[in-house]
């Protein structure tokens, strides 16, 4: 009945699913190393390929719309999207293994003003992530400033894309 408790209590700890596997060098797909290409269609029936991204401040925000920590922040991520895209900030909700029309449900739920993106689980495996939400800030060089798996509170978020946008 113990081990049960703390299996329970480790996964509430790490929001909707694992932690990273990170192991803190600058490999591909990790902070500090460069952010995996990719190319997935979006929720709005076209296909979002990364090198459009290219020398842009990004930021992924990987979701599920099952998940109630991605529910609780979603609000403050689209407010601090709209804030940062004055200054170039791009920002991509990432839905995790679930079909366009929930991704699209999810982003019109929540008024987020991006667009997001349906993964497949190859996004999610190239940076070697086991959770949700997860949020992935990538610099205008395309190397990944900050990795974190878990809720993030606003200012958290903002104090973030703040440092990113102020990248040159």
């Amino acid at each position: 009945m113990k081990r049960v408790v703390v299996v329970l209590a480790l996964a509430a700890l790490a929001g909707c699913g694992g932690a990273s596997g990170g192991s803190g060098t600058a490999a591909a797909g990790s902070q500090g190393g460069p952010a995996p290409a990719f190319r997935l269609p979006t929720s709005t029936g076209g296909t979002l390929d990364s090198a459009s991204l290219k020398g842009k401040p990004v930021y992924l925000n990987f979701f599920a719309s099952w998940c109630g920590p991605c529910q609780e922040e979603a609000t403050d991520v689209g407010k601090l999207a709209r804030k940062y895209a004055k200054q170039g900030l791009v920002t991509v909700g990432v839905d995790e293994l679930e079909s366009p029309s929930k991704a699209e449900q999810f982003r019109k739920d929540h008024d987020l003003p991006y667009q997001a993106v349906v993964d497949p689980g190859s996004l999610r495996d190239a940076y070697n992530v086991n959770g949700l939400p997860v949020h992935i800030f990538i610099d205008r060089s395309g190397t990944i400033a900050t990795l974190r798996v878990g809720e993030m509170s606003k200012e958290e978020i903002d104090i973030a894309l703040r440092d990113l946008v102020a990248k040159n």
